[in-house]
C-alpha cells in the first residue's frame, strides 16, 4: 500500500529506520494485522504512542507517531498523528478514479447516505461510511478501504464545531457535495444557525472545482445559498415548486411511501419501503446524486426499494402484540418531528411516544424541548418523557389533552410504561445517544 519513505514525504514526517513497504493501516492494536502501519492516535483517555510496542508484537511493520517511542520497527515521527492520518488518507484516495459523494447536514446525514448508497449500487460497486465513522479518525479509516473495484463512494461528514468538516472534506476530495439541512444540532458550540450553515458549507473546502452542491431546497438557511456566491452548480431538492427535483402527491401507508417524483420536466412514480416523509426527501437527494453520476431515472427509482437503515435508526418491529419503533441513535427537534410523524402513520389503537432529552442544545435547550410539545399534540395520544430537559416539554403539554408521564429515573419510567402498554399499541422510542433509550425499549420488548 505504502512505503515508509512515501508516508514520511506525504505527512511531512521524519523517518527513523528502513524504507519498507507496509500493507494496510490500523489505529487499534486489537484489530491490527501483520504488515500494517500502526498510527498512534491521541484520545481523551488514551495515548496511542504508548501502544507502539504492543502494535509491533501484534505484527505492525511500522508506526506513525507524534511522541517519543521506542520500538524496533521503522518510525515516522510527525507533529500531529491525526492530521498526518488525514493527509495520508487523501494521498491514498487520489490513487483511485472513484466518484465520491460527501454528505453532511444537521440531521438525516446517515439515512441520506444509505439512500444514496442504495441508488449508486445499482450501477457501481460503492463504498460507504459504516457506523458513526464520520469524524477525523473514522473518515480516513473508510478511505483506506478503497481499492480498484470501487466505482463510487458515499462519505458522511460530521462535526461539532467550525473547522472540522473542512479537514474532512480536504481528505475526502468529494466530486459531489450534499447538505441535508441546517438545524439546531451543536448549537451549544456554534451559538447560531448562521454559524451552523458556515460549518456545513466547509464541505466545499476540499471539493473539486466542478463539484455540484446538492441542497435541501425547503430549508430556510440553505435557501440563502446561491450559485453566484459559491461559483458552482447548485441543485435543489424538496417539496417546493422552485426545486429542481421535487415530490408531489405523497401517500403514506403502513408499509412505506408512494409519491410522484418530478425532474427534468418529467414525472415518475416512485415508492419507498420505509415509513416517513423525511425519507422521501432523502430519496430526492439520492436521485440528484444518481443523475449527476450518470444513472438514468429508470435505474434510480427502483433502487429506492433497496434502502436499508443503519444502526438504531427507525427500526420498526412487531413484538408480541405491540409495534415498536426504535429510533435511538440521536435526537434533535427536526428528527423528533420526523420520528413522531412516523408514529402518527402507524395503524394502532394508541400511539405512544417515549422521548428522552435532546442534548447539546445549550442556552436554547428549554425553548427547543418546549417546542417538541407541538409535534406531540399532533402525532401522539400518550407521552412518556425521560430526563431533566424534558421537563420543559412536560410543562408545555399541560392542558393539551395528551396524557403525559415524566421522570428522570429510567427504571421508574420503564415500570410505568410496562404497566400501561396494551394490545394494539404502537410505541416510539427516541432520544439523544447519551440517553440510551434502547435500554427502556429492551425491557419493554421482553415484557
Amino acid at each position: 500500500m505504502f512505503t515508509t519513505g512515501e508516508i514520511a514525504e506525504v505527512t511531512g514526517g521524519t523517518l527513523r529506520g528502513g524504507d519498507i513497504e507496509v500493507s494496510g493501516v490500523s489505529t487499534d492494536t486489537r484489530t491490527i494485522s501483520r504488515g500494517n502501519l500502526f498510527i498512534a492516535i491521541r484520545g481523551e483517555s488514551f495515548n496511542g504512542n504508548d501502544f507502539v510496542a504492543a502494535a509491533k508484537e501484534k505484527g505492525a511493520a511500522a508506526a506513525l507517531c507524534d511522541g517519543e517511542v521506542s520500538a524496533d520497527i521503522p518510525i515516522i515521527r510527525v507533529e500531529d498523528s491525526r492530521a498526518a492520518q488525514l493527509a495520508l488518507a487523501r494521498h491514498y484516495r487520489d490513487r483511485f478514479p472513484v466518484k465520491l459523494c460527501g454528505i453532511t447536514g444537521s440531521v438525516g446525514k446517515t439515512s441520506t447516505k444509505d439512500m444514496v448508497y442504495a441508488v449508486l449500487s445499482a450501477k457501481y460497486n460503492t463504498l460507504k461510511t459504516e457506523g458513526n465513522f464520520n469524524n477525523d479518525i473514522g473518515l480516513p479509516r473508510t478511505l483506506f478501504r478503497l481499492d480498484g473495484s470501487y466505482g463510487a463512494a458515499v462519505i458522511e461528514m460530521g462535526m461539532s464545531d467550525l473547522g472540522e468538516i473542512s479537514v474532512l472534506s480536504r481528505a475526502a476530495h468529494p466530486d459531489i457535495a450534499v447538505i441535508t439541512n441546517i438545524g439546531y444540532c451543536h448549537i451549544e458550540n456554534l451559538k447560531t444557525r448562521e454559524n451552523i450553515l458556515k460549518a456545513k458549507l466547509e464541505i466545499l473546502d476540499g471539493a473539486s472545482e466542478s463539484a455540484p452542491l446538492i441542497v435541501n431546497g425547503d430549508d430556510d438557511y440553505l435557501g440563502t445559498v446561491s450559485a453566484d456566491k459559491l461559483g458552482r452548480k447548485i441543485i435543489r431538492y424538496g417539496f417546493g415548486a422552485d426545486c429542481d427535483v421535487r415530490a408531489e402527491n405523497i401517500m403514506h401507508t403502513s408499509d412505506g411511501e408512494r409519491f410522484e417524483l418530478i425532474a427534468e420536466g418529467k414525472l415518475f412514480a416512485a415508492s419507498l419501503n420505509i415509513v416517513g416523509e423525511h425519507h422521501v426527501m432523502n430519496a430526492l437527494a439520492a436521485f440528484c446524486v444518481g443523475r449527476e453520476l450518470g444513472l438514468s431515472a429508470e435505474e434510480i427509482i427502483p433502487a429506492f426499494l433497496n434502502y436499508e437503515a443503519s444502526g438504531m435508526r427507525q427500526k420498526i418491529e412487531r413484538r408480541e402484540d405491540i409495534t415498536v419503533i426504535l429510533d435511538c441513535y440521536n435526537a434533535s427537534p427536526t428528527s423528533m418531528r420526523s420520528a413522531l410523524s412516523v408514529l402518527s402513520s402507524m395503524r394502532a389503537k394508541r400511539k405512544i411516544a417515549v422521548l428522552g432529552d435532546m442534548l447539546e442544545l445549550g442556552d436554547m435547550s428549554k425553548q427547543l424541548h418546549a417546542m417538541i410539545a407541538d409535534y406531540i399534540r399532533l402525532n401522539a395520544d400518550v407521552c412518556f418523557l425521560y430526563g431533566a430537559e424534558m421537563a420543559a416539554c412536560r410543562d408545555a403539554l399541560t392542558g393539551s389533552g395528551v396524557e403525559v408521564f415524566h421522570s428522570e429515573d429510567k427504571d421508574t419510567l420503564t415500570a410505568r410504561i410496562n404497566d400501561f402498554l396494551a394490545e394494539g399499541d404502537a410505541v416510539l422510542f427516541k432520544g439523544s445517544r447519551g440517553m440510551r433509550m434502547e435500554e427502556i425499549a429492551e425491557k419493554i420488548q421482553r415484557r
